[in-house]
Protein backbone atom coordinates (compact mmCIF):
# COMPACT_ATOMS: atom_id res chain seq x y z
CA UNK A 1 0.00 0.00 0.00
CA UNK A 2 1.37 3.23 -1.40
CA UNK A 3 1.90 6.29 0.92
CA UNK A 4 1.28 9.67 0.12
CA UNK A 5 5.25 10.26 0.40
CA UNK A 6 5.03 7.10 -1.84
CA UNK A 7 2.56 8.29 -4.55
CA UNK A 8 4.82 11.47 -4.91
CA UNK A 9 8.31 9.68 -4.98
CA UNK A 10 7.30 6.97 -7.59
CA UNK A 11 4.78 8.04 -9.61
CA UNK A 12 4.15 12.00 -9.77
CA UNK A 13 7.67 13.45 -10.08
CA UNK A 14 8.39 10.99 -13.08
CA UNK A 15 4.93 11.40 -14.87
CA UNK A 16 5.52 15.03 -14.46
CA UNK A 17 9.53 14.90 -15.71
CA UNK A 18 7.89 12.55 -18.82
CA UNK A 19 5.27 15.77 -19.23
CA UNK A 20 8.08 17.70 -19.71
CA UNK A 21 7.75 20.03 -16.89
CA UNK A 22 11.50 19.77 -15.58
CA UNK A 23 12.85 20.92 -18.47
CA UNK A 24 13.84 24.66 -18.17
CA UNK A 25 12.54 27.32 -18.36
CA UNK A 26 9.94 25.06 -16.92
CA UNK A 27 10.21 23.89 -13.72
CA UNK A 28 8.68 21.93 -10.77
CA UNK A 29 8.13 23.50 -6.97
CA UNK A 30 8.10 19.78 -4.90
CA UNK A 31 6.27 20.72 -1.48
CA UNK A 32 6.50 24.11 -1.54
CA UNK A 33 4.98 26.67 1.39
CA UNK A 34 3.88 29.83 0.43
CA UNK A 35 2.61 31.53 3.94
CA UNK A 36 4.21 31.30 7.06
CA UNK A 37 1.96 30.54 9.47
CA UNK A 38 -0.46 32.96 11.41
CA UNK A 39 1.18 34.33 14.44
CA UNK A 40 -0.73 33.13 17.56
CA UNK A 41 -0.07 34.25 21.15
CA UNK A 42 -0.03 31.13 23.74
CA UNK A 43 0.46 31.94 27.53
CA UNK A 44 1.78 35.51 25.93
CA UNK A 45 4.25 34.02 23.80
CA UNK A 46 3.93 34.08 20.03
CA UNK A 47 4.23 30.84 17.91
CA UNK A 48 3.47 30.33 14.54
CA UNK A 49 0.03 28.13 13.19
CA UNK A 50 0.25 25.93 10.23
CA UNK A 51 1.68 26.89 7.05
CA UNK A 52 -0.06 26.36 3.36
CA UNK A 53 2.32 24.15 1.41
CA UNK A 54 1.01 22.64 -1.94
CA UNK A 55 2.54 19.14 -3.45
CA UNK A 56 3.72 20.43 -6.24
CA UNK A 57 3.35 23.75 -7.99
CA UNK A 58 4.11 23.92 -11.85
CA UNK A 59 5.97 26.47 -13.43
CA UNK A 60 5.94 27.64 -17.21
CA UNK A 61 8.46 29.98 -16.42
CA UNK A 62 10.25 30.93 -13.63
CA UNK A 63 8.43 33.84 -12.61
CA UNK A 64 5.29 32.66 -13.92
CA UNK A 65 3.49 29.70 -12.37
CA UNK A 66 0.42 28.30 -13.71
CA UNK A 67 -1.11 24.81 -12.24
CA UNK A 68 -0.98 23.32 -8.40
CA UNK A 69 -1.02 19.26 -7.94
CA UNK A 70 -1.83 17.25 -4.55
CA UNK A 71 -1.09 13.84 -4.26
CA UNK A 72 -3.06 11.34 -2.35
CA UNK A 73 -1.78 7.88 -1.09
CA UNK A 74 -2.85 5.01 -3.71
CA UNK A 75 -5.79 4.02 -1.45
CA UNK A 76 -7.48 6.60 -1.68
CA UNK A 77 -9.47 8.27 -4.83
CA UNK A 78 -7.73 10.77 -7.31
CA UNK A 79 -10.41 13.26 -6.46
CA UNK A 80 -10.38 13.48 -2.55
CA UNK A 81 -7.29 15.78 -3.64
CA UNK A 82 -9.27 17.99 -6.08
CA UNK A 83 -10.64 20.46 -3.32
CA UNK A 84 -7.57 21.14 -1.69
CA UNK A 85 -5.66 21.46 -5.09
CA UNK A 86 -8.60 24.53 -6.05
CA UNK A 87 -8.47 26.14 -2.92
CA UNK A 88 -4.60 26.38 -3.03
CA UNK A 89 -5.08 27.32 -6.94
CA UNK A 90 -7.44 29.96 -6.02
CA UNK A 91 -5.41 31.74 -3.39
CA UNK A 92 -2.68 31.77 -5.62
CA UNK A 93 -4.50 32.90 -8.62
CA UNK A 94 -4.06 29.79 -10.77
CA UNK A 95 -6.35 28.82 -13.69
CA UNK A 96 -5.34 24.88 -13.63
CA UNK A 97 -5.62 22.08 -10.33
CA UNK A 98 -4.69 18.65 -10.74
CA UNK A 99 -4.83 15.69 -7.88
CA UNK A 100 -3.56 12.50 -8.58
CA UNK A 101 -3.31 8.99 -6.52
CA UNK A 102 -0.83 7.97 -8.51
CA UNK A 103 -2.92 5.79 -10.66
CA UNK A 104 -5.30 8.82 -11.68
CA UNK A 105 -5.46 12.29 -11.96
CA UNK A 106 -8.22 14.11 -12.12
CA UNK A 107 -7.71 18.14 -13.25
CA UNK A 108 -9.79 21.17 -12.82
CA UNK A 109 -9.93 23.98 -15.55
CA UNK A 110 -11.44 27.04 -13.90
CA UNK A 111 -11.49 28.66 -17.13
CA UNK A 112 -14.50 26.47 -18.01
CA UNK A 113 -15.44 25.22 -15.00
CA UNK A 114 -14.56 21.39 -15.86
CA UNK A 115 -13.75 18.39 -13.70
CA UNK A 116 -11.78 16.21 -16.31
CA UNK A 117 -10.22 12.73 -15.36
CA UNK A 118 -6.76 11.95 -17.34
CA UNK A 119 -4.04 9.72 -18.13
CA UNK A 120 -1.22 12.02 -18.13
CA UNK A 121 -0.17 15.67 -16.98
CA UNK A 122 -0.55 17.73 -20.01
CA UNK A 123 2.71 19.58 -21.29
CA UNK A 124 3.70 22.52 -20.76
CA UNK A 125 2.87 23.98 -23.85
CA UNK A 126 -0.53 22.80 -24.11
CA UNK A 127 -1.30 24.49 -20.68
CA UNK A 128 -0.11 27.21 -21.82
CA UNK A 129 -1.99 27.54 -24.68
CA UNK A 130 -5.15 27.02 -22.86
CA UNK A 131 -3.63 29.62 -20.29
CA UNK A 132 -3.35 32.08 -23.48
CA UNK A 133 -6.83 31.20 -24.72
CA UNK A 134 -8.32 31.53 -21.22
CA UNK A 135 -7.01 34.87 -21.16
CA UNK A 136 -7.28 36.66 -24.45
CA UNK A 137 -3.47 36.65 -24.90
CA UNK A 138 -3.49 35.78 -28.67
CA UNK A 139 -0.70 38.24 -29.41
CA UNK A 140 2.47 36.45 -29.59
CA UNK A 141 4.73 39.25 -28.93
CA UNK A 142 2.58 39.84 -25.56
CA UNK A 143 2.41 36.31 -24.65
CA UNK A 144 6.30 36.01 -24.67
CA UNK A 145 6.70 39.79 -22.89
CA UNK A 146 4.28 38.23 -20.13
CA UNK A 147 6.96 35.66 -19.73
CA UNK A 148 9.61 38.18 -19.21
CA UNK A 149 11.90 37.48 -16.38
CA UNK A 150 11.64 39.54 -13.54
CA UNK A 151 14.66 41.08 -11.41
CA UNK A 152 16.09 38.76 -8.89
CA UNK A 153 16.55 39.64 -5.27
CA UNK A 154 17.31 36.15 -3.81
CA UNK A 155 17.57 37.67 -0.23
CA UNK A 156 14.12 38.63 -0.48
CA UNK A 157 11.95 36.33 -2.70
CA UNK A 158 8.44 37.53 -3.74
CA UNK A 159 5.59 36.20 -1.55
CA UNK A 160 2.71 34.53 -3.31
CA UNK A 161 0.15 37.73 -3.50
CA UNK A 162 3.22 39.90 -4.59
CA UNK A 163 3.75 37.71 -7.74
CA UNK A 164 0.24 37.30 -8.42
CA UNK A 165 -0.52 41.41 -8.27
CA UNK A 166 2.45 41.18 -10.52
CA UNK A 167 1.55 38.57 -13.36
CA UNK A 168 -1.91 39.71 -12.92
CA UNK A 169 -1.85 43.76 -14.09
CA UNK A 170 1.00 42.74 -16.67
CA UNK A 171 -1.89 40.05 -17.70
CA UNK A 172 -4.32 43.67 -17.88
CA UNK A 173 -1.79 45.47 -19.76
CA UNK A 174 -0.41 43.49 -22.44
CA UNK A 175 -4.31 42.48 -23.22
CA UNK A 176 -4.89 46.28 -23.60
CA UNK A 177 -6.99 47.13 -20.22
CA UNK A 178 -6.06 51.08 -19.56
CA UNK A 179 -6.54 51.17 -16.52
CA UNK A 180 -6.28 48.69 -13.34
CA UNK A 181 -5.99 49.03 -9.56
CA UNK A 182 -4.43 46.69 -7.12
CA UNK A 183 -5.85 46.43 -3.33
CA UNK A 184 -2.71 45.53 -1.55
CA UNK A 185 -3.05 46.32 2.48
CA UNK A 186 -0.29 48.30 4.58
CA UNK A 187 2.68 46.11 4.87
CA UNK A 188 2.02 43.84 1.91
CA UNK A 189 5.01 45.37 -0.16
CA UNK A 190 3.30 47.21 -3.15
CA UNK A 191 6.59 49.27 -3.71
CA UNK A 192 8.18 45.87 -4.74
CA UNK A 193 5.25 44.88 -6.89
CA UNK A 194 4.91 48.58 -8.55
CA UNK A 195 9.10 48.07 -9.35
CA UNK A 196 8.94 44.20 -10.58
CA UNK A 197 6.00 45.37 -12.92
CA UNK A 198 7.93 48.38 -14.28
CA UNK A 199 11.08 46.11 -14.72
CA UNK A 200 9.17 43.51 -16.32
CA UNK A 201 7.96 45.78 -18.80
CA UNK A 202 10.71 47.61 -19.04
CA UNK A 203 13.60 44.50 -19.78
CA UNK A 204 10.56 43.56 -22.29
CA UNK A 205 10.49 46.61 -24.49
CA UNK A 206 6.75 46.88 -24.17
CA UNK A 207 5.28 50.41 -24.74
CA UNK A 208 2.02 51.15 -26.09
CA UNK A 209 2.50 52.14 -29.63
CA UNK A 210 4.56 48.93 -30.54
CA UNK A 211 7.60 50.52 -31.47
CA UNK A 212 11.21 49.39 -30.85
CA UNK A 213 11.81 51.13 -27.59
CA UNK A 214 11.87 51.27 -23.85
CA UNK A 215 8.45 52.63 -22.21
CA UNK A 216 8.65 55.52 -20.11
CA UNK A 217 7.14 55.11 -17.02
CA UNK A 218 6.11 57.64 -14.40
CA UNK A 219 5.59 56.78 -10.94
CA UNK A 220 3.40 59.32 -9.04
CA UNK A 221 2.51 59.59 -5.14
CA UNK A 222 1.23 62.67 -3.16
CA UNK A 223 4.75 63.03 -0.67
CA UNK A 224 8.50 62.96 -1.30
CA UNK A 225 8.75 59.93 0.50
CA UNK A 226 6.70 57.61 -1.39
CA UNK A 227 8.78 58.90 -3.94
CA UNK A 228 12.01 59.05 -2.81
CA UNK A 229 12.79 55.95 -1.57
CA UNK A 230 11.43 53.72 -4.10
CA UNK A 231 13.35 55.89 -6.16
CA UNK A 232 16.83 55.33 -3.87
CA UNK A 233 16.31 51.52 -3.16
CA UNK A 234 13.41 49.32 -4.75
CA UNK A 235 14.13 51.08 -8.40
CA UNK A 236 17.85 51.48 -8.08
CA UNK A 237 18.65 48.76 -10.53
CA UNK A 238 17.19 51.00 -13.33
CA UNK A 239 20.51 53.15 -12.73
CA UNK A 240 20.64 56.18 -14.79
CA UNK A 241 17.25 55.42 -16.45
CA UNK A 242 15.82 57.02 -13.37
CA UNK A 243 14.72 60.59 -12.97
CA UNK A 244 12.91 62.61 -10.35
CA UNK A 245 11.17 65.76 -11.88
CA UNK A 246 11.52 68.21 -9.20
CA UNK A 247 12.50 72.43 -9.15
CA UNK A 248 10.55 73.12 -12.30
CA UNK A 249 13.65 71.00 -14.08
CA UNK A 250 12.36 68.70 -17.01
CA UNK A 251 14.26 65.72 -18.75
CA UNK A 252 12.90 63.87 -21.74
CA UNK A 253 15.68 61.52 -22.31
CA UNK A 254 15.25 58.90 -19.15
CA UNK A 255 12.89 56.12 -19.01
CA UNK A 256 11.37 55.96 -15.57
CA UNK A 257 10.61 58.94 -13.49
CA UNK A 258 9.45 60.00 -10.10
CA UNK A 259 7.32 62.74 -9.44
CA UNK A 260 4.95 64.19 -6.47
CA UNK A 261 1.50 66.10 -7.87
CA UNK A 262 2.35 68.82 -6.25
CA UNK A 263 5.90 69.60 -7.94
CA UNK A 264 4.05 69.39 -11.21
CA UNK A 265 0.74 69.95 -10.90
CA UNK A 266 -0.85 73.65 -11.82
CA UNK A 267 -1.70 76.32 -8.86
CA UNK A 268 -1.90 79.97 -9.15
CA UNK A 269 1.72 80.48 -9.67
CA UNK A 270 2.13 78.13 -12.70
CA UNK A 271 -0.11 76.46 -15.69
CA UNK A 272 1.73 72.82 -14.23
CA UNK A 273 5.03 71.63 -15.09
CA UNK A 274 3.11 68.17 -16.11
CA UNK A 275 2.64 70.15 -19.45
CA UNK A 276 6.09 70.01 -20.27
CA UNK A 277 5.58 66.48 -21.48
CA UNK A 278 3.55 65.82 -24.28
CA UNK A 279 0.08 63.85 -23.30
CA UNK A 280 1.11 60.75 -25.05
CA UNK A 281 4.89 60.33 -23.54
CA UNK A 282 4.50 57.82 -20.92
CA UNK A 283 3.65 55.23 -21.76
CA UNK A 284 2.40 53.68 -18.05
CA UNK A 285 1.80 55.83 -15.38
CA UNK A 286 1.96 53.87 -11.63
CA UNK A 287 0.01 55.81 -9.13
CA UNK A 288 1.23 55.26 -5.51
CA UNK A 289 -1.47 55.49 -2.27
CA UNK A 290 -4.15 56.32 -5.32
CA UNK A 291 -6.78 56.48 -3.16
CA UNK A 292 -5.34 60.26 -1.54
CA UNK A 293 -7.58 62.17 -3.70
CA UNK A 294 -6.03 62.19 -7.17
CA UNK A 295 -8.99 60.66 -9.05
CA UNK A 296 -11.96 63.23 -7.23
CA UNK A 297 -13.98 64.68 -10.38
CA UNK A 298 -12.63 68.04 -8.63
CA UNK A 299 -9.02 67.53 -7.90
CA UNK A 300 -5.84 69.56 -9.85
CA UNK A 301 -4.56 66.24 -9.56
CA UNK A 302 -6.72 64.82 -11.68
CA UNK A 303 -6.13 67.02 -14.17
CA UNK A 304 -2.53 65.36 -14.79
CA UNK A 305 -4.29 61.70 -15.15
CA UNK A 306 -6.58 63.13 -17.60
CA UNK A 307 -3.78 65.22 -19.34
CA UNK A 308 -2.28 61.89 -19.67
CA UNK A 309 -5.01 59.92 -21.20
CA UNK A 310 -3.15 57.86 -23.17
CA UNK A 311 -1.16 56.29 -20.78
CA UNK A 312 -1.54 52.95 -19.35
CA UNK A 313 -2.67 53.51 -15.43
CA UNK A 314 -2.22 51.40 -12.87
CA UNK A 315 -3.60 52.61 -9.55
CA UNK A 316 -2.20 51.17 -6.24
CA UNK A 317 -4.08 51.56 -2.73
CA UNK A 318 -4.05 50.18 0.61
CA UNK A 319 -7.67 51.03 1.26
CA UNK A 320 -10.48 49.30 0.61
CA UNK A 321 -14.08 50.55 -1.13
CA UNK A 322 -15.58 53.50 1.39
CA UNK A 323 -17.46 56.43 1.00
CA UNK A 324 -14.82 58.71 1.16
CA UNK A 325 -12.66 57.14 -1.98
CA UNK A 326 -15.66 55.79 -4.56
CA UNK A 327 -14.32 58.51 -6.77
CA UNK A 328 -10.77 56.21 -6.90
CA UNK A 329 -12.38 52.75 -7.56
CA UNK A 330 -15.20 54.61 -10.28
CA UNK A 331 -11.62 56.19 -12.12
CA UNK A 332 -9.81 52.97 -11.86
CA UNK A 333 -12.03 50.09 -12.14
CA UNK A 334 -12.44 47.07 -9.54
CA UNK A 335 -9.24 45.57 -8.28
CA UNK A 336 -7.52 43.58 -10.58
CA UNK A 337 -6.64 42.24 -7.38
CA UNK A 338 -6.96 42.12 -3.44
CA UNK A 339 -5.10 41.11 -0.49
CA UNK A 340 -6.42 42.52 2.60
CA UNK A 341 -5.15 43.18 5.86
CA UNK A 342 -7.02 39.64 7.20
CA UNK A 343 -5.78 37.79 4.59
CA UNK A 344 -1.53 38.96 5.53
CA UNK A 345 -2.51 38.17 9.18
CA UNK A 346 -4.15 35.21 8.35
CA UNK A 347 -1.00 33.94 6.00
CA UNK A 348 1.31 35.03 9.09
CA UNK A 349 3.12 37.90 6.45
CA UNK A 350 1.54 40.25 8.87
CA UNK A 351 1.32 40.49 12.95
CA UNK A 352 -2.19 40.41 14.55
CA UNK A 353 -2.52 43.54 16.47
CA UNK A 354 -4.80 45.42 19.20
CA UNK A 355 -6.69 48.51 19.02
CA UNK A 356 -5.40 51.01 21.13
CA UNK A 357 -8.11 53.92 21.54
CA UNK A 358 -7.71 57.82 22.18
CA UNK A 359 -10.45 59.19 21.96
CA UNK A 360 -9.83 63.25 23.02
CA UNK A 361 -12.41 65.85 24.07
CA UNK A 362 -12.21 67.10 20.65
CA UNK A 363 -12.73 64.00 19.45
CA UNK A 364 -16.11 63.19 21.69
CA UNK A 365 -17.39 66.89 21.39
CA UNK A 366 -16.15 68.22 17.78
CA UNK A 367 -14.24 71.27 17.54
CA UNK A 368 -15.21 74.67 16.35
CA UNK A 369 -12.91 78.13 15.73
CA UNK A 370 -13.94 80.88 17.12
CA UNK A 371 -15.12 84.05 14.85
CA UNK A 372 -12.12 85.35 12.96
CA UNK A 373 -9.40 82.75 14.91
CA UNK A 374 -6.43 82.97 12.87
CA UNK A 375 -3.85 79.52 12.00
CA UNK A 376 -0.37 79.94 12.76
CA UNK A 377 0.20 81.21 9.12
CA UNK A 378 -2.21 83.84 9.73
CA UNK A 379 -5.26 82.99 7.72
CA UNK A 380 -8.31 82.76 9.09
CA UNK A 381 -9.59 79.08 9.48
CA UNK A 382 -13.06 78.63 7.67
CA UNK A 383 -16.18 78.89 10.44
CA UNK A 384 -17.35 74.81 10.60
CA UNK A 385 -17.58 72.19 13.16
CA UNK A 386 -14.87 69.53 12.50
CA UNK A 387 -14.88 65.84 14.53
CA UNK A 388 -12.58 62.80 14.31
CA UNK A 389 -12.90 61.98 10.32
CA UNK A 390 -11.47 65.91 9.09
CA UNK A 391 -8.54 66.30 11.77
CA UNK A 392 -5.14 65.13 10.05
CA UNK A 393 -6.68 65.70 6.98
CA UNK A 394 -9.00 68.97 6.78
CA UNK A 395 -7.69 70.78 9.94
CA UNK A 396 -4.80 69.97 12.21
CA UNK A 397 -4.83 70.90 16.06
CA UNK A 398 -1.76 71.12 17.84
CA UNK A 399 -2.65 70.41 21.13
CA UNK A 400 -4.83 67.42 20.35
CA UNK A 401 -1.39 66.12 18.01
CA UNK A 402 0.88 66.59 20.90
CA UNK A 403 -1.52 65.00 23.57
CA UNK A 404 -2.37 61.95 21.63
CA UNK A 405 1.62 61.59 21.11
CA UNK A 406 2.34 61.78 24.85
CA UNK A 407 -0.36 59.25 25.69
CA UNK A 408 0.85 56.81 23.18
CA UNK A 409 4.71 57.43 24.06
CA UNK A 410 3.62 57.01 27.66
CA UNK A 411 1.96 53.78 26.54
CA UNK A 412 4.84 51.89 24.43
CA UNK A 413 7.20 52.77 27.73
CA UNK A 414 4.97 50.72 29.97
CA UNK A 415 4.86 47.08 27.51
CA UNK A 416 7.43 45.43 26.23
CA UNK A 417 8.25 47.07 22.83
CA UNK A 418 10.29 44.59 21.62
Amino acid sequence: MNTEADTCRKFVVPRLQAAGWDNAPHAINEQRSFTDGRVIFVGGRARRGRQKRADYILRFSADYPIAVVEAKASYKSGSDGLQQAKDYAEILGLKFAFATNGAEIVEFDFFTGVETLRVDFPTPAELWTRQRTGFGLSDEAAANRLLTPGFPDPAKPLRYYQETAINQALQAVLTGRRRTLLTLCTGAGKTAVAFQIAWRLWSAGWNKRGDFRKPKILFLADRNILVDDPMGKTFAPFGDARFKIENGVVSHGRDIYFAIYQAIARDERRPGLYREYAPDFFDLIIVDECHRGSARDDSSWREILEYFKPAYQLGMTATPLRDDNRDTYAYFGAPLYTYSLAQGIADGFLAPYRVHRVVTDYDAAGWRPGKGELDRFGREIPDDEYHTKDFERVIALRARTEAIARHLTHFLAQTDRF
